[in-house]
């Protein structure tokens, strides 16, 4: 049996599907559905039970799993909103929850992958090395960030980092994020835009090293972030953690110009004024690092990124589907 906290969300249901995939359908999923739309997500996929977040942990607590024969725990739930300013319920939610999961399953000898986050190396200063040494120089420029740099910390403090598996997630897109509200991915965005007003709008830039659209990042496939995830699942030497991206820096412009051709569009982009509270805490450029990964053994080709996005844009957007519908 597996369980898959925030099982609901883009990459959880990635992943449950990519699961799926592999003829697994013991799987239990945790999460927090509340009002949002996620529940959606789940909708094609096979698994065994579902639990709330809060029931879930009580139960983790209360010794409910305790003779469970669990194989494996992908620990992704957390408060992924990089806007979020509540810093007292970040470090509940995302680092107190994931240290008590954690121990529960070191306990219990339970294989344990988690979500940390590329929002971690900052501004870059220190670069985008998955090299466990210098998470202390790292300095997040967000609260969500430093949640998940807290936890990273903790695990290396505590001498176990050794012992899990954690997940740098740079920006993952994919059809099943039509939940997330103003976290949804720029492609997502570009999909509703240019569907219902023929042009897309880009953040200008504010730094003289980057020209409006030419700020970069590091964007992955959803396909491509669960092949890697469950190549870790499964790979015996995997410890520490390791960058989940495609290992190439991209501009939003050509994150645009393949979403205006999947609509067999002429590019029209607008470029508009970035919020006053993001200037001071924004990336213009990321590219994680995957020789670590790829040095394991990992040698699956990451789709391009115009591939990706007219693939996503054609086939699940256009067409309305989640993975698992096909």
């Amino acid at each position: 049996m597996y369980i898959v906290t925030g099982g609901a969300g883009l990459i959880g249901s990635s992943f449950i599907w990519r699961l799926n995939q592999a003829g697994i359908n013991d799987i239990v999923v945790v999460d927090h559905l509340g009002l949002s739309e996620k529940w959606k997500n789940l909708r094609a996929l096979k698994f065994a039970d579902y639990f709330e977040k809060d029931d879930f942990l009580n139960k983790i607590n209360d010794g409910f799993f305790n003779n469970s024969d669990i194989e494996g725990i992908i620990h992704l739930g957390a408060c992924s909103a990089t806007t979020e300013r509540d810093a007292t319920y970040l470090v509940e939610n995302n680092f107190n929850y994931s240290k008590t999961l954690c121990l529960f399953a070191l306990k219990s000898n339970i294989r344990f992958l988690y979500a940390s986050s590329c929002a971690t190396y900052g501004d870059g200063n220190h670069g985008y090395l998955d090299d466990e040494t210098q998470i202390e120089k790292l300095r997040p420029l967000n609260m969500y960030g430093y949640s998940k740099q807290m936890f990273d910390l903790w695990l290396k403090n505590k001498n176990i980092l050794k012992d899990v598996i954690g997940l740098k997630f740079s920006n993952i897109y994919g059809p099943n994020e039509h939940h997330k509200a103003e976290m949804r991915s720029v492609v997502c965005r570009a999909f509703e835009q240019i569907s219902t007003e023929r042009n897309m709008q880009l953040f200008k830039s504010y730094n003289q090293e980057y020209a409006d659209g030419e700020q970069m990042r590091d964007f992955l496939y959803a396909k491509d972030a669960v092949e890697m995830m469950f190549f870790l699942l499964n790979c015996p030497q995997a410890s520490g953690i390791y960058n989940i991206g495609s290992g190439r820096a991209e501009t939003w412009n050509a994150l645009a110009c393949a979403a205006f051709e999947a609509f067999e569009l002429e590019p029209e982009i607008r470029y508009i004024e970035m919020p006053d509270h993001l200037r001071g805490r924004y990336q213009y450029y990321t590219k994680a690092e995957i020789g670590k990964l790829q040095a394991l053994g990992y040698d699956r080709e990451i789709t391009s990124l115009r591939e990706a996005v007219i693939e996503y844009i054609r086939n699940y957007r256009l067409q309305d589907k989640l993975f698992g519908d096909e």
